[in-house]
């Protein structure tokens, strides 16, 4: 892998390292990076961009234009950090309690940094504009969705937008790219069930929500079982239910929240459609009266076919054929650079994590780091993606 490396990246490889290890041990949550966005605008105005800052609160975008051709591209990397309390014992670990860099954004951070300070550089050459996004409350939020909002593409027009996300379990080094519906949908429901309470000695004169919510439980299992065409994904978890103080008293309510996750937006509209009306005749039946609040999140993250075609390409003539590996398949994970592709077209690709010892740990894990070892790679290969579109 370091043979490829673009010779000046790896150069100064070392400090790149110390930043990521900076970011990691000084995490902050969603909306929160400001100490983040100071330090990268910093940076980057060092390196000759244009910054401009709050964007979607604590996003910023640096631009950098070469040569005087129209085209234009932008790269992503997401800021924000997750409330956990880091386990690994490193000497760079979370300074701050109940914060952690759990899935890697301090790595993605740095990728980026790395490329935007070899792209200012004399030596590189590309003909275009590149915008780098450093976007904050990908974990929460919806932070891309923030940015838009902001006027994003129109302030910062790009032609394609590329991003990348850590993989443990995939060797170090190695991408992975897949072209079309790539990652699910995800939506939280909240149901409540309104109900009669009353003495349980006497449940005749009450109506009980918590028998209601039992059966719309079950009765909600059935959407992709008998709704959705076998072999889509789909899927309808019903991970929170609240009800009662005491085991002698029927409560008045009984709340119940669900993930609702799907890998195209026509079947996102059929779970949510039956959820309502599962719901409102079930609570119905049982005398009780149902409400919803579709808190939608983010959604079906599509990769450009032909741009996802390109860069794997690319990855294969930088990296070689070993290095891009072809059995990845859609994850039923979200990712809010959905709401960027949604508006632009471009790729989302995976980087593997894993260190020479084997698999590390899984995103989200208090034991969790990123590999500082894949930082270069990284760095060279959304490089050689400017150098490619912009000529």
């Amino acid at each position: 892998m370091s043979d490829v490396v673009i010779p000046a990246i790896k150069q100064y490889e070392e400090e790149m390292i110390a930043i990521r290890r900076h970011l990691h041990a000084h995490p902050e949550l969603s909306l929160q990076e400001f100490e983040t966005s100071q330090f990268v605008a910093e940076k980057l105005t060092e390196w000759g961009y244009r910054v401009t800052r709050e964007i979607g609160k604590t996003g910023l975008v640096g631009t950098l234009s070469k040569g005087h051709s129209a085209k234009s591209i932008g790269l992503r990397a997401d800021m924000d950090a997750l409330p956990i309390q880091e386990t690994t014992g490193l000497s760079y670990a979370s300074q701050h309690p109940g914060k952690m860099h759990a899935c890697g954004h301090d790595g993605h951070t740095t990728i980026l940094l790395s490329a935007a300070r070899y792209l200012a550089s004399d030596e590189c050459r590309f003909d275009g504009t590149v915008h780098v996004i450093f976007q904050p409350a990908e974990e929460a939020i919806g932070g891309a969705d923030l940015m838009i909002q902001d006027g994003l593409f129109e302030r910062f027009p790009c032609d394609a937008i590329y991003a990348l996300h850590n993989r443990p379990g995939l060797p170090a080094g190695k991408f992975g790219f897949y072209a079309g519906h790539f990652m699910a949908s995800a939506d939280t429901v909240k149901i409540t069930l309104q109900g009669k309470g009353g003495h349980g000695a006497h449940p005749e004169n009450t109506v009980d929500p918590l028998v209601a919510a039992a059966a719309l439980i079950m009765s909600l299992q059935t959407i992709v079982s008998r709704n959705v065409t076998p072999g889509e994904t789909a899927i309808v978890t019903v991970g929170m239910l609240h009800a009662g103080v005491a085991s002698n008293v029927i409560p008045e309510t009984a709340e119940m929240e669900l993930t609702v996750r799907a890998m195209k937006p026509e079947v996102r509209e059929l779970l949510i459609r039956r959820i309502h009306e599962i719901s409102e005749l079930t609570a119905r039946s049982y005398g009780a009266r149902a409400t919803l609040q579709v808190c939608e999140s983010y959604p079906v993250l599509t990769n450009s076919a032909q741009h996802t075609a390109d860069a794997k390409a690319l990855a294969i003539e930088v990296f070689g054929r070993d290095a891009v590996e072809d059995n990845i398949i859609p994850s039923t994970g979200s990712e809010d650079f959905s709401f960027m592709l949604e508006k632009r077209p471009g790729c989302y690709f995976l980087l593997g994590n894993d260190s020479p010892q084997g698999q590390g740990c899984s995103l989200h894990n208090p034991g969790y780091d990123f590999n500082d070892q894949i930082i270069s790679a990284g760095a060279s290969f959304f490089v050689r993606l400017v150098q490619r579109y912009c000529c």
